[in-house]
């Protein structure tokens, strides 16, 4: 059983687009993939410098486009029928929507694009940020997040979890990080996946409330608590929720696991998700698609079924 994963914020680099638009039929896709999120993500994808790929309403069109763009490769040599699931982190569920088929790819990026600009807004309105915990007890953890004011953003499993809040309380967590762990401040606008972020939640709702949704095609896993998700309007009020509760993508790998997972394909741009699998789903074959280059060996691990 080969499954399909998306990345979400902070995988991408620059330039990482160029090579995408060498495949035939690409640049137009993305063209109108920009227009519906109100970006241009050709420029940003590769010309754009890093502080500017890093805002949080470029970075997310950008990491769904260039997931939308590897799933349409994979699905020229019918290779992502052959697919028996799908996830994605974060944002990445977008993605993961548009491959299961409840969005459309348009409309997936259009909502993205809102997305987007509604949690840069909430963002400004406090100063927030996020910071990476690596090793520790997790209950440890846990306690001096509540002791510093902090929440918990996204369980990344293999002894990762990505916390958030305000700068002063997350400045104070480094400074006496709990027994074993490392604290690492991450290059992010705020305090994502909180309730820092309701506002965003009310704007995306709204504009969510109107687009059509479709049955997942593929078994389709969520962040909320790693379940399969068999409704396409369920998905879609997941997905709007998403932006202020904790990511558990621990719990998505455990139900990866749970569902005798043999292969992970890890979209454009990849690398992150297929490291963490590495950790909590030792001996699972992966491949993180990168570049079209390793389309090849996406389709080799696809063929092996």
């Amino acid at each position: 059983m080969i499954i399909v994963v998306a990345p979400g914020q902070g995988s991408q680099t620059p330039g990482f687009l160029a090579p995408w638009l060498e495949l035939p039929g690409a640049l137009d896709l993305l063209g109108s993939l920009s227009e519906a999120a109100g970006v241009d993500l050709a420029a940003h994808g590769t010309v754009s410098d890093a502080d500017t790929i890093r805002d949080t309403a470029i970075a997310q069109p950008l990491i769904v486009a260039a997931g939308i763009l590897t799933l349409d490769a994979l699905a020229e040599t019918d290779h992502l029928a052959k697919t028996a699931g799908i996830a994605g982190h974060s944002v990445g569920e977008f993605t993961a929507a548009a491959g299961a088929g409840v969005l459309d790819a348009t409309d997936a990026v259009r909502l993205v694009g809102i997305r987007g600009r509604a949690m840069a807004e909430a963002a400004a309105l406090e100063a927030t940020g996020m910071s990476a915990v690596i090793g520790g007890d997790e209950a440890d953890v846990l306690a001096a997040l509540e002791t510093n004011g902090l929440f918990p953003a996204n369980y990344n499993g293999g002894g990762q979890l990505v916390v958030a809040g305000p700068i002063s309380g997350l400045a104070a967590l480094a400074e006496n990080a709990p027994a074993g762990s490392r604290v690492i401040p991450l290059q992010v606008a705020g305090a994502f996946h909180t309730s820092y972020m309701g506002s965003a939640v009310e704007k995306l709702r709204a504009a969510a409330a109107d687009v059509n949704t479709n049955a997942p095609t593929k078994k389709l896993w969520t962040n909320r608590d790693g379940s399969i998700v068999t409704d396409g309007p369920a998905f879609r009020d997941l997905l709007v929720g998403q932006v202020s509760s904790p990511v558990r993508w621990d719990k998505c790998m455990q139900g990866f696991e749970a569902a005798g997972v043999t292969g992970i394909i890890e979209l454009a741009p990849a690398g992150a998700l297929v490291g963490l699998a590495k950790r909590a789903l030792k001996g699972v074959p992966t491949v993180a698609v990168k570049t079209p280059d390793d389309l090849a060996a996406a389709r080799e691990l696809i063929d092996s079924l």
